[in-house]
């Protein structure tokens, strides 16, 4: 009887602090909505808060009559804020969570999503659609493969005897990377003037042509990753304790790094290949992540795919809005960025991974 007792009492701090992180959770996304909700309003034409939200309203419920609504209000609140916020979101959780996957995995706390060479190999894609006006593929399309290909290229390349160890891995996505990044610049240095700042423009990261397609297209393939990633979260606890753990605990290291890398690569390659290279977000979030909540991914990579849509739909809302001409959101991204990395470097960093 004293043992049931005592069992009974200790598991009761586990399941309140289980509890509390759920409710830090739900504090997030009532955030994510506010911020959502504001980022609506604002913008360079000054439309009255309930235009904003009777106009998104009349869209969202079944049976609206959208004729009554104004054609401007519609066409600047619907078809140009809606979409970009949407995917603004949508590359916020999917950076983000890559992020965590690759730090997990790599057990790593300063691992980010373009560590396997993804963003090099886009960057090549892009970059040869643009100086090559009648390539095969379109630029969207020709980054993404040339994102998968890098990564394919390192992963390959790091392969020994059925293995893939960590420093391998790390190292030839430096070397890919680095062989795509000089195609980069063999391409600028060909390039014309009206290409090359193209070029850097696409580079510097922004959601200035995001549309509905983009969110049919992104928003389905990030929702659907994070969930197959949050239902083998425990999986990627397992792994993040080491190779060796994780085969005493029956699990195949191997085969679970293999599909959480594809996931990361799927979900970067299309962020990047739809709004250019945005830096810092997948470096930054799951560390402020496992600040608030723990190393758990149970919990972790929620957290940090809610941090990363606010803090894209935030710094999105800044790129439109401080001043007359649009700032590229990957020059935010890094302003906002480098500092808070410091930040942790000096403070909590080290102690909240471990």
């Amino acid at each position: 009887m004293p043992e049931k007792q005592q069992l009974s009492t200790n598991s009761h701090p586990i399941v309140f602090h289980e509890k509390k992180k759920l409710g830090i959770l739900l504090v997030l996304f009532f955030f994510l909505l506010m911020v959502v909700a504001i980022a609506l309003v604002q913008g360079a034409y000054d439309i009255p808060a309930l235009e904003v939200y009777k106009t998104v309203i009349t869209h969202i419920l079944p049976g609206s009559n959208i004729n009554g609504i104004n054609k401007l209000y519609n066409t600047i609140i619907w078809e140009i804020r809606t979409p970009r916020i949407l995917v603004s979101i949508a590359v916020g959780i999917a950076l983000a969570v890559a992020g965590a996957i690759y730090q997990g995995c790599f057990r790593n706390p300063l691992v980010e999503p373009y560590i396997l060479g993804v963003e090099s190999g886009a960057a090549f894609g892009a970059a040869l659609a643009i100086v090559i006006p009648s390539f095969i593929f379109s630029l969207q399309l020709s980054a993404f493969l040339f994102g998968i290909i890098a990564v394919f290229g390192a992963y390959l390349l790091a392969r020994i005897r059925g293995e893939t160890p960590v420093i391998m891995l790390i190292l030839s996505g430096v070397i890919i990377g680095s062989i795509f990044t000089a195609f980069v610049s063999i391409l600028k240095y060909i390039s014309t003037d009206a290409a090359l700042r193209e070029i850097v423009f696409w580079l510097m990261g922004g959601f200035y042509y995001t549309n509905w397609e983009d969110v049919f297209l992104i928003v389905p393939i990030v929702v659907g990753s994070f969930f197959i990633v949050w239902w083998l979260s425990w999986k990627l606890n397992i792994l993040s304790m080491g190779d060796e753990e994780a085969k005493t605990l029956g699990v195949n290291p191997e085969s679970y790094k293999a599909v959480f890398i594809i996931i990361a690569t799927l979900i970067t390659a299309i962020s990047v290949s739809a709004v250019g290279v945005i830096a810092w977000v997948g470096l930054m979030m799951p560390h402020a992540a496992r600040m608030i909540l723990g190393p758990d991914h149970r919990f972790m990579l929620p957290a940090a795919a809610l941090l990363g849509a606010i803090y894209l739909v935030l710094c999105d809302t800044l790129a439109r809005t401080l001043t007359s001409a649009e700032i590229p959101v990957g020059i935010l991204t890094s302003l906002i960025g480098a500092p808070y990395l410091l930040y942790l470097i000096r403070s909590k960093g080290r102690a909240s991974f471990q």
